[in-house]
């Protein structure tokens, strides 16, 4: 655990560590967000959370998990995704949190990362810059960006 601010913890584990309720909740944020806000008919569950050098970060407000994001192992890289946070939890700094807490955990590796185009600007204040051509994936307009180990 990372610390409390605004009574949110900042947590991480590997998937097989996490109880199954909170499993439950980190992944029903993300379909929360991406499949039905966001509407995109994807396979949501798609392996990589229970890869060996995959990771799960969340923030959690008591009982409710209000933001995650997934570290995940692609060799030369580690690639950040599913980085999404509740409604409710929005707009006070809260994925800045959870991307800070990404960033400590892989802090001498290379990250990557496919960010929605819109907030390509927001990634840049983390020291990621543009890697590659705009692709369009879901019906959502992204960029893949990368961050040299530190």
């Amino acid at each position: 655990m990372l610390g409390r601010v605004n009574d949110i913890a900042i947590h991480d584990a590997h998937a097989a560590e996490l109880d199954a309720v909170t499993l439950y909740r980190i992944l029903k944020l993300r379909v929360d967000v991406f499949v039905v806000e966001q509407n995109c008919a994807y396979p949501e569950l798609d392996g990589r959370d229970l890869e060996p050098g995959a990771r799960l970060v969340w923030a959690q407000r008591t009982d409710d998990v209000v933001g995650t994001l997934r570290l995940v192992d692609d060799g030369d890289a580690v690639r950040i995704g599913r980085v999404a946070t509740a409604v409710s939890a929005r707009a006070a700094g809260l994925a800045g949190r959870l991307m800070s807490r990404a960033l400590e955990l892989t802090a001498k590796r290379d990250t990557v990362l496919d960010a929605q185009s819109y907030l390509r600007r927001w990634y840049e204040k983390f020291g990621y810059t543009v890697d590659g051509d705009e692709f369009v994936e879901d019906g959502i307009a992204h960029v893949p960006m990368r961050r040299p180990g530190q």
